[in-house]
């Protein structure tokens, strides 16, 4: 919940706005965060408002259905600080999904390893130009926030072609 908290109130720092656009700024920071889930953002927003740190008004304009707008208190403010600093301290070991693999990889015919991992290699270049094609974009150039977490995606996904084409070699 600490991600998702986080991740709530430091979009709500920005100020107040809906639910929707909460969700639709969710999806477009999940598709660079892959890590963090968040299946809906009401139910979170929910129990951040029981807890005092976010404050909702409900509004309603002609004939158009009840909209909700979130913000933040003050107390929201301090909250999203101290979980800023303590995520920004925060060291956790990367855990690749690759990890598990190569420990059982010699139980695989060297032909059969080296072809699973260059079909790995070829997805890894399909999403690293993917990122860069994003990170190019004219979008993309107004959020530099956005744009440090395109350079660090790529910078791992780098690596990790580096690390696998070099695997490939030795087998």
């Amino acid at each position: 919940m600490i991600e998702q908290e986080l991740l709530l109130l430091g979009l709500l720092r920005d100020g107040p706005t809906h639910g929707y656009d909460i969700k639709a700024k969710v999806k477009q920071i999940l598709f660079l965060l892959a890590g963090v889930q968040v299946k809906s953002v009401y139910y979170p927003l929910e129990v951040l408002e029981r807890k005092g740190l976010v404050a909702k008004k409900i509004s309603k304009i002609g004939k158009r259905p009840k909209r909700i707008v979130y913000a933040l208190s003050p107390k929201d403010r301090a909250r999203f600080n101290e979980l800023l600093s303590r995520s920004i301290l925060e060291l956790k070991r990367p855990q690749f999904n690759l990890d598990l693999s190569l420990y059982f990889l010699h139980y695989l015919k060297p032909l059969s390893a080296r072809r699973r991992l260059r079909a790995r290699l070829s997805i890894l270049n399909k999403i690293a130009i993917g990122l860069r094609q994003i990170s190019k974009s004219k979008t993309n150039k107004k959020h530099s926030s956005l744009s440090r977490i395109l350079e660090h995606n790529l910078k791992m996904l780098e690596a990790e072609s580096e690390f696998l084409s070099a695997l490939i070699q030795d087998l």
